[in-house]
């Protein structure tokens, strides 16, 4: 029995719509688990550090790894400075470590913390970062930094992202411009 052409365009447009609808949910990967380090990605500085030391007083990991963009200054001190600090400033402050960071990708980044989880003796890592960054930050680790084992912890901000991206107009551009960056990753730059 043959499908009409408008029962295929029908299925097609169903197909696409359900895709569009769970883009956001695609993107997002939560699925810590126990390892020798908790790796929090540079960029966001609020949720991320806090997920880390939610998930470090749980025991998912005896240490943190803090990847902080090595040249960036803030008013005069730069980053790598007020990250230590912060550091410093936590109950947990033996159990963290900067791992300054030059690379403005992610593939760049993975590169460059590898070096400082080989420093830490870390074998298994539990990454931290937002959680639309999730999928692409795992795929690109697992490629870069084929070593260690990684595992996924989202940090959630409602401010930037929800699965439901369609609802707010921050949530839409982050989807779309994560979309980009995952498809530019899966055909072209990991490839080179």
């Amino acid at each position: 029995m043959r499908i009409s052409r408008r029962l295929r365009v029908l299925i097609l447009l169903l197909s696409l719509a359900w895709l569009i609808a769970n883009s956001g949910k695609f993107l997002v990967v939560d699925e810590p688990q126990h390892a020798d380090a908790i790796l929090v990605l540079a960029g966001e500085t609020d949720h991320r550090p806090a997920r880390a030391l939610e998930l470090l007083s749980q025991e998912y990991a005896p240490r943190v790894v803090l990847d902080v963009p090595a040249d960036a200054m803030v008013f005069g001190p730069s980053l790598l400075q007020l990250a230590q600090n912060w550091a410093n400033a936590q109950p947990q402050s033996k159990a963290i470590s900067i791992c300054p960071i030059h690379g403005l990708s992610t593939k760049a980044e993975a590169l460059e913390a590898a070096q400082c989880l080989h420093n830490v003796g870390a074998r298994s890592v539990l990454i931290v970062t937002s959680d639309f960054h999730t999928r692409r930050a795992l795929s690109e680790f697992h490629k870069e930094a084929p070593d260690f084992t990684f595992h996924m912890a989202a940090a959630y901000d409602r401010a930037q992202f929800g699965t439901l991206w369609w609802q707010h107009r921050q949530w839409a551009k982050i989807n779309f411009d994560e979309w980009l960056r995952l498809l530019w990753w899966e055909f072209v730059d990991r490839w080179r």
